[in-house]
């Protein structure tokens, strides 16, 4: 076993998919966790904001964490988050992000992917800024970044109601068309050029057919929501990840009316939530000097 060594990180939120880049494409974004480790007989946590309320059980993420990388769990961990939980923001990456760096993993990336499985979010939080992410076949994770507009801004849409990755998979069809699969990778690569240039971006190309239209049901009020948020200046609009949250494209200039757009949407559908305005993080990953 490796012996525990104070240290601590920090890593943001992402939001994944972006509309048809379907486990491959992540942006960063402002919203932040911290996590700091110190020498304990036995797991704990000490967690404050978003998460606070799970248990300091051994299936306790940042416990398998920690196991990955010192080959125990004997430890104190402390968590800020500013990220809500279960809610398509890369809660559970971040954190897998953050705990590995703090415990002085080499390669906090390829932890958080073998734990948490999912190589975009991650990758996001690690790197900063918009990425395209993917496992290759002997599991490492590749990540490759992307220039992204200094004008861009997002509005995220975050109802006050939670929906597991897990829950959220098992309504997705075991099979898909040629041609919705062939209209996936065409927009996501058209989408990724977009990002760059803002001048680019049409809404259509944030169109999905993999994920989206299956869960529906799981949100019925989201295309009105995502509806309301173009026809208010964004450029765009998607599903956050696995939702149910939602986030817009849109300019700086733009975003106070496609948050307040946000707002009176979430009101007039009956859902309860909020709205932000989030820049993107391009600091990703920041790990604690020793």
């Amino acid at each position: 076993m490796t012996r525990v060594v104070p240290g601590a990180a920090s890593a943001p939120a992402s939001s994944a998919n972006l509309g048809p880049g379907f486990d491959c494409l992540a942006v960063a974004l402002q919203l932040r966790i911290e996590v700091a480790i110190a020498p304990a007989k036995c797991f704990d946590v000490d967690a404050q904001g978003e998460g606070a309320g799970i248990p300091a059980s051994a299936r306790h993420l940042a416990a398998r964490v920690l196991r990955d990388v010192l080959g125990h769990d004997e430890a104190k961990v402390s968590i800020r988050s500013e990220i809500p939980v279960a809610r398509g923001l890369g809660s559970s990456a971040a954190l897998a992000v953050a705990t590995a760096a703090a415990a002085g993993a080499s390669d906090p990336l390829a932890v958080a992917c073998r734990i948490d499985g999912h190589p975009e979010n991650a990758a996001a939080s690690v790197h900063g800024g918009l990425v395209a992410a993917t496992m290759l076949g002997d599991g490492e994770p590749l990540a490759v970044q992307f220039p992204l507009d200094g004008d861009a801004a997002f509005v995220v849409l975050v109802p006050d109601r939670s929906l597991s990755t897990k829950d959220a998979r098992a309504v997705l069809p075991r099979q898909v068309t040629h041609a919705e699969a062939a209209g996936n990778v065409s927009r996501t690569g058209a989408l990724i050029g977009a990002l760059r240039d803002l001048s680019l971006l049409r809404p259509g190309l944030m169109d999905d057919r993999l994920h989206q239209p299956y869960r529906l049901p799981l949100m019925p009020e989201a295309d009105a929501l995502m509806t309301a948020l173009v026809a208010a200046g964004a450029l765009g609009a998607a599903w956050s990840g696995a939702g149910p949250s939602l986030i817009a494209v849109c300019r700086r200039d733009d975003a106070d009316a496609v948050h307040r757009a946000g707002s009176a949407a979430l009101a007039a559908a009956g859902v309860e939530g909020d709205a932000r305005i989030l820049g993107p993080d391009m600091r990703g990953l920041q790990v604690a000097e020793q």
